[in-house]
């Protein structure tokens, strides 16, 4: 089931069914009028929004219309939480190797995650939006998926029960403003704006064999400025899985029906430099900071920079007959005044 929020009926938005092919769609406010609202009550929800979606594949919806993703908002324009993980080790590793840090063991059995801001998030066409292109500017693509109720203490089984949807995510960071609060020690804020998800969430079921051992198995693809930039496997080198990460999260606090966890960035074990990028034969990168990483390593300094006013990203991710799974989100850099500043 493949299930998307226009831009309409308020601030959460208003829930549709889309086809498979992503075509057409059907309203289902007699169902539920809001994503949230029908997760709230997936086990009724959830079998009446599957017959509309049946339907709407039959070519038997009496009320379905044509699809276009540039009306959508994210599939939760807010969330009752978002906390990103960091589940591909190789991303963390080169991180800390490009400052001449050790990765402490502690990394490989215990899953790293952020809470991040879910009170606003922005539609996938939406541009990225900045005060300061001097930020660092970069994106992050992602996995997503979001659960529903999840008692404190559940483990990874019960865990993954839990998963009702997964999306694509474009997390961004300004990496420039990153280390200094880190080294307040409390975590990111200012680091990190609004994330944009896929305009489609879908149900497990819909990735087929691509999803299993709660991983999806699919290249995540990434372009800047409509170049190949990264079409590393989602499902390769995850060192935590989903059910993992939520577990996590739920150690010490119960997780309400709505909360999104990210996977981090997708990032797969390659060679050098000159053998991981798309050009060289490699998978690439779903970061420019990943990139700088290796060119830091091998060069001693960076030379890529971040993105820039006016520079664009598209994030997709397509099913083995090259069909898209959750629409692509499709971003322009914009630079924006600051509040008040034309007084």
């Amino acid at each position: 089931m493949k299930l998307a929020t226009l831009k309409t009926g308020g601030r959460d938005g208003t829930l549709i069914v889309v086809s498979r092919d992503l075509s057409r769609y059907q309203t289902v406010g007699g169902i539920a009028g809001t994503l949230q609202a029908a997760l709230d009550d997936w086990a009724t929800c959830a079998p009446q929004l599957a017959e509309v979606y049946t339907a709407l594949n039959d070519g038997a919806a009496r009320h379905a219309l044509p699809f276009d993703e540039a009306l959508c908002h994210s599939p939760l324009p807010r969330a009752y939480q978002w906390a990103d993980g960091s589940a591909y080790i190789n991303h963390v590793e080169l991180v800390r190797r490009a400052r001449g840090a050790e990765l402490p063991p502690s990394f490989r059995n215990d899953p790293l995650i952020y809470q991040g801001g879910s009170d606003s998030f922005v539609g996938p066409h939406d541009p990225i939006r900045t005060l300061n292109e001097d930020w660092g500017i970069d994106l992050e693509a992602e996995v997503a998926v979001i659960t529903g109720d999840v008692p404190m203490g559940a483990g990874p089984q019960q865990c993954a029960g839990a998963i009702r949807l997964l999306m694509l995510v474009n997390d961004v960071s300004l990496r420039h403003l990153i280390p200094d609060e880190l080294a307040k020690g409390f975590g990111f804020f200012q680091s990190k704006p609004a994330s944009a998800f896929s305009p489609i969430a879908v149900t497990p079921d819909e990735l087929g064999e691509a999803w299993r051992d709660c991983k999806v198995h699919l290249p995540l693809l990434v372009h800047i400025n409509r170049q190949p930039f990264g079409k590393p496997d989602a499902g390769v080198d995850m060192t935590f899985d989903f059910s993992r990460l939520i577990s996590h999260a739920a150690r010490t606090r119960e997780l309400a029906a709505g909360s999104i966890i990210g996977s981090g960035t997708v990032s797969n074990r390659q060679g050098s430099l000159h053998g991981s990028s798309i050009a060289d034969g490699g998978v690439g990168y779903c970061c420019l900071a990943e990139l700088r990483m290796y060119e830091t390593i091998e060069g001693g300094a960076p030379r890529t920079g971040f993105l820039k006013s006016g520079d664009s990203i598209r994030i997709e991710m397509l099913d083995r007959d090259g069909h898209s799974i959750f629409g692509a989100i499709e971003q322009t850099v914009t630079l924006v005044p600051a509040a008040g500043a034309a007084g």
